[in-house]
């Protein structure tokens, strides 16, 4: 019997730069929310609707690196340490901001930092696969 009864195997290349793609358009919304506005960021229970943060701050360094870094992964583009630095930003993310909420991920808010900091740190091991600047005009195996 194979070990692919349903030949799904065939999808895996194509589903990578998926994933790569949709998880750095996610991404990307995260950043554009923070620096301009789009979408309109949401107020925490108890506060006041917040505006764009100041560039130098953490949030407005944060902010860059979601939109740069997420366009830069969205189209393949130094993927390795793009991905790399931002599984650190997202780590660094989790435990300023959900871990001292709380142990869990689904319990502190912080699911999305959780997956975002090892889907990126699995593009950095992985590369960007097909459909992207970095492998153009490189055959598929």
């Amino acid at each position: 019997m194979s070990a692919d009864p349903l030949k799904l195997s065939r999808f895996a290349e194509p589903l990578h730069a998926v994933l790569r793609m949709a998880t750095a358009l996610t991404f990307m919304s995260h950043g554009t929310m923070k620096l301009l506005g789009i979408p309109a960021m949401p107020a925490m229970p108890g506060q006041a609707a917040m505006g764009s943060p100041p560039v130098l701050s953490l949030m407005g360094v944060a902010g860059m690196l979601e939109m740069a870094g997420g366009f830069l992964l969205l189209i393949g583009l130094f993927t390795r340490p793009v991905a790399f630095l931002l599984s650190g930003e997202m780590a660094i993310a989790y435990w300023m901001a959900h871990a001292p909420r709380g142990p869990f991920p689904v319990g502190n808010g912080g699911e999305s930092a959780y997956l975002f900091c090892f889907a990126f740190l699995w593009l950095a091991a992985a590369g960007a696969g097909p459909w992207s600047v970095d492998n153009r005009g490189k055959a598929a195996s």
